[in-house]
């Protein structure tokens, strides 16, 4: 097949006119993350697995083993240089994703990023700029904004279920592996700050965070960290990493006007639960602040909810929507710019920690 009849083909499918040929992919990088992308792009009827590139090809052969139909190589050139290859997903450390990102954009491909974007906002900017000049899909892999769980709780949050946003407590603690290149806010936060970003309502955003850390073992970077996040309406978020908890602890409480969230992701049995309790003022809010003082304060106590949440791979979800957006040429769920503010928000409570907690802004936009 020719490549302008493939192209005919493929546009054809995208509006409905006849079958969809699924999209030719490259995974880029055989190693911790590589492996679950080439697995979930093999099972997606939507894409076709044409190569897996990484420096060690006898890795990628490994990763592969029985997917015959799939070349291995160390030579991202031939990769990029192959038209069957529509999209490129990138698995390589975060120093190197803008070499190899904007390498695959500049070839013409849709391009899908591990978290991080990038390892810093400029370097992030420039892969947003160009996918945008060139009219190509990029999208990061924020990979929890896809499980069941999060999807039903952006829903409650963003429909105003929980009504105005007042708290966000997040927590992400275990005995983790030390890394050597970068500290537990730049290893673990990222989850997090993706799933504040991917909730919170359009109106509603970070504008200044202020981040505390400490390394008492010595490794030379942060292994516990904290980061308070101001929000624009007034509301607060925090973030708790740490590598020396002896506990395993991912939990996200997000509070409301009228409702409190409770996300625990190692709870099977119960991942959300909606509680219609909280505390109310005796007073309307109009009055001033030295009045306010002498308000009581009555407590609400109402029903639980658990909703029922399903079960599907989030990588699987993501690799959905990353078809659908290059299929329906619109940007995905978590695009570049979502991956830029994650950036934004990390390189900021960086310079906070370097001030000893000092409270730094924001870029402005959402």
């Amino acid at each position: 097949m020719t490549d302008t009849v493939k192209g005919a083909v493929k546009n054809a499918g995208a509006s409905g006119r006849g079958p969809v040929e699924p999209l030719g992919v490259a995974v880029v990088g055989a190693g911790y993350w590589g492996p679950n992308l080439v697995r979930n792009f093999q099972s997606s009827p939507r894409f076709r697995l044409r190569w897996l590139c990484d420096l060690d090809v006898d890795r990628a052969q490994r990763v592969l083993g029985t997917y015959s139909t799939v070349q291995a190589t160390s030579d991202y050139a031939a990769v990029l240089a192959d038209p069957s290859v529509d999209a490129v997903a990138v698995a390589t450390p975060a120093g190197t994703h803008l070499e190899v990102a904007l390498a695959a954009l500049r070839a013409g491909k849709h391009v899908l990023v591990e978290k991080p974007l990038a390892a810093t906002y400029a370097d992030g900017l420039r892969l947003v700029t160009e996918a945008e000049e060139r009219g190509l899909t990029l999208m990061c892999d924020h990979t929890y904004c896809y499980t069941p769980a999060v999807g039903r709780i952006r829903e409650l949050v963003r429909s105003g279920d929980l009504g105005e946003i007042h708290f966000v407590d997040s927590v992400r603690i275990n005995l983790g592996l030390v890394q050597k290149d970068i500290d537990v806010m730049w290893d673990l936060a990222p989850h997090d700050l993706s799933i504040l970003d991917f909730i919170l309502p359009d109106h509603v955003e970070p504008v200044a965070v202020a981040a505390h850390g400490a390394d008492p073992i010595g490794a030379g970077q942060a292994c516990v960290a904290y980061l308070t996040l101001q929000l624009n309406t007034g509301a607060i978020a925090h973030v708790h990493v740490n590598w020396l908890s002896p506990t395993k602890v991912r939990t996200t409480m997000v509070g409301g006007s009228k409702r409190t969230l409770i996300w625990d992701d190692l709870n099977p049995a119960q991942r959300v639960a909606i509680f219609d309790r909280g505390v109310e003022l005796s007073t309307p809010q109009e009055i001033g602040a030295d009045e306010r003082r002498d308000m009581q304060i009555s407590y609400r106590s109402g029903d639980m909810v658990a909703p029922a949440i399903g079960e599907k791979e989030a990588l699987g979800s993501m690799v959905d929507e990353f078809a659908a957006a290059i299929r329906e040429r619109r940007a995905p769920l978590t695009d570049g710019r979502a991956g830029l503010r994650v950036l934004d928000i990390l390189e900021a409570a960086s310079r906070s920690l370097e001030f000893r907690g000092a409270v730094v802004g924001l870029r402005a936009g959402r």
